[in-house]
């Protein structure tokens, strides 16, 4: 009588870990943003940076040389690359973004709110049309990646789709990305980490280390 509560617990366990993990990825992510943006909008207020100033505080980063996101960059920057496989190329478009979209501090808002849309646009799609696909094993991994960078070209090219909402959300993340001047190859590589987490499930975290 015990065995079924006992797997629904199992399963809703899964489900938290998968969650807590990539929102980690992404609570990363957003730091990276806001300790950019610090370092070049002279941004000193740290409660206007609020991923960066949780993560600066949890993990006991210095301020350099009295200047707010210069530590705080390189540390994010060497854990998504250590943690997330992410290169060099991912780094050069998101500085690049900043530097068009942000001139001002007034600006930095507006540009999470968008970053913001562009990712979950882009995931309700990705979800959408990997959900089976995520199941290759974990030998597949080189097809998962191909495969992804494939639905990420689809998403920017393709005009026939079934669901009008998925048409409509792939418009929303062209626009988006005309806007912040990411590339596919950038949008792969922000994209996948998600998908290996989500395979994981209970499991160690998985090694981002191969493409």
């Amino acid at each position: 009588m015990k065995l079924f509560p006992k797997l629904r617990k199992s399963k809703e366990e899964q489900t938290e870990i998968v969650q807590t993990r990539i929102e980690y990825y992404f609570t990363l992510i957003r730091a990276y943003y806001q300790s950019t943006m610090a370092i070049n909008l002279g941004i000193t207020n740290i409660n206007a940076l609020p991923d960066m100033a949780m993560l600066k505080r949890t993990l006991k980063i210095q301020t350099q040389n009295g200047k707010l996101g210069v530590a705080e960059k390189s540390q994010f920057r060497k854990m998504l690359m250590q943690g997330y496989g992410l290169n060099d190329q991912f780094f050069k478009e998101l500085d690049a973004s900043l530097r068009s979209n942000c001139k001002k501090q007034n600006d930095a808002q507006s540009y999470l709110f968008l970053f913001q849309g562009f990712s979950n646009d882009l995931l309700v799609i990705i979800s959408d049309q990997m959900r089976f696909k995520i199941a290759l094993p974990n030998f597949f991994r080189k097809a998962l990646y191909s495969v992804t960078a494939q639905t990420i070209h689809k998403i920017l090219t393709k005009d026939n789709w079934k669901k009008d909402e998925v048409f409509s959300a792939c418009r929303s993340v062209r626009k988006y990305k005309e806007k912040l001047g990411y590339s596919e190859a950038w949008m792969t590589e922000y994209v996948f980490p998600v998908l290996l987490i989500s395979k994981s499930g209970k499991k160690k975290e998985p090694d981002f280390s191969k493409r």
